[in-house]
């Protein structure tokens, strides 16, 4: 992110770049690691701006994405709709479709959510959480505090992306959003930013290690005997994951799943995912098998599984980071898309109130929100790669004492069980609601 001021004019543009590539004033606007996806696969390689204008100094916002998917790039310009600011957003798609697949989201996110005005009733299936053998033995219970909401039955919700885009684009004016606006180029000029646009006008602006693993999901609404509601079962075999969770998307009960094993990267993907997911879903007990084999074609979807190595520093000045470009993560910690929501929610208070056209203000307000999220995103990215590296790049015969131990030690009901709970609480309760 940017936060420029000139001429009045006061934005903020939201990129994903390294630090490194942001020295360079006259570089362009090019993704490292892996180009910006839309949830049909296709790649975009461009970016895309969203303007912000305070409603009452009528100072302005730009916000520009360069890579990153997933509700963090709606998220920012909802936050500083409900900070007090007025809105416009360059995209460089024709239109807004809500798409994607799996997700679930802890109270935290859920909160921010609704803080800048999305609708959470029924936004998804609350369940219970629990780590597990191939075989059903639980290894982990997740217990969260009785201080903390449960959301009637559950520590998170389980729902589908299409259904979180619709609720934050209903949340977000009708007339916020410029589409066919294509940003080519940008440039920064220290005290401001420049974007180039494909018609050749201009706007000045002011505010990845791979895993080596592949997860094939997918989701159905049909009844499949013995998939419980209100639950998520965590289960591992020797070198595969395989999990399900109930939804909730639009009053229809359903299960979302996932199957996740190690994939050399840029391996090709194998070509029937559903022949596939169903080899790997044989060798766990429960509905596993019956809830792959039940669900349509069409709701199945694969991506390798990718993070960054976190960084000691988001913000520099003007310049901050925030959702994929700052802490991108793997499934392991099941909290992606809620500590980029988070991020949106402490960009908003940090912001608020805060003059744009001064500088230092700006800079201050951006370490206030690196200081919010750095430490606990770092916590959570490495924790989930270390869980990632421990299920499925451990070598036979270490494995046959890789199991032996978690199913005869509290070492997971301790780490998972308890102890990421007990993190979730304190943040809860440093945001004055517990």
């Amino acid at each position: 992110m940017w936060l420029n001021h000139d001429t009045g004019k006061t934005i903020l543009a939201s990129i994903h770049l390294n630090f490194d590539e942001l020295q360079d004033p006259g570089s362009k606007c090019a993704a490292p690691g892996r180009p910006y996806m839309m949830e049909d696969g296709q790649d975009v390689g461009t970016a895309r701006t969203s303007s912000f204008e305070n409603a009452g100094s009528r100072d302005r916002l730009k916000i520009l994405r360069c890579q990153g998917r997933g509700p963090e790039r709606n998220i920012h310009r909802g936050v500083v709709v409900e900070a007090g600011f007025r809105v416009r957003v360059y995209e460089r798609y024709p239109y807004a479709r809500p798409a994607g697949n799996i997700l679930n989201l802890w109270p935290p996110p859920i909160h921010a959510l609704q803080s800048m005005g999305v609708d959470i009733k029924d936004i998804g299936a609350p369940c219970t959480t629990t780590f597990r053998n191939a075989k059903g033995h639980i290894r982990a219970d997740v217990q969260l505090p009785d201080s903390f909401p449960n959301f009637d039955g559950g520590g998170f919700v389980g729902l589908l992306r299409p259904d979180l885009y619709s609720r934050m684009l209903e949340a977000i004016p009708a007339d916020v959003i410029e589409f066919d606006r294509q940003v080519v180029g940008i440039e920064d000029r220290g005290d401001h930013v420049r974007l180039t646009f494909a018609d050749g006008k201009t706007v000045t602006a002011g505010v990845l290690r791979s895993h080596h693993l592949q997860i094939i999901g997918g989701f159905t609404f049909a009844d499949v005997p013995e998939a419980a509601v209100n639950e998520c079962v965590l289960m591992h075999n020797d070198k595969v994951q395989g999990t399900y969770s109930s939804i909730l998307s639009k009053g229809r009960k359903g299960h979302q799943w996932w199957i996740l094993q190690a994939w050399t990267d840029g391996k090709e993907a194998p070509k029937d995912l559903r022949a596939h997911a169903l080899d790997m879903a044989k060798d766990f007990t429960g509905p596993l098998k019956d809830l792959v084999a039940a669900t349509s074609v069409d709701n199945y979807q694969t991506w390798p599984i990718r993070d960054r190595v976190p960084l000691k520093k988001w913000s520099k000045g003007r310049i901050t980071l925030a959702g994929d470009a700052a802490h991108a993560t793997s499934p392991y910690a099941a909290y992606g898309a809620g500590m980029s929501i988070c991020d949106g929610y402490f960009i908003g208070q940090s912001l608020h109130r805060v003059n744009l056209a001064d500088t230092a203000a700006v800079a201050k307000a951006l370490e206030k929100y690196e200081g919010f999220q750095i430490e606990h995103t770092t916590e959570q990215v490495n924790g989930a790669y270390f869980l990632g590296r421990l299920f499925h790049h451990i070598p036979f015969p270490l494995t046959f004492l890789r199991d032996l131990f978690l199913d005869n030690t509290s070492f997971l009901q301790k780490q998972v069980g308890e102890k990421n709970p007990g993190i979730s609480l304190s943040r809860w309760r440093s945001w004055g609601l517990g």
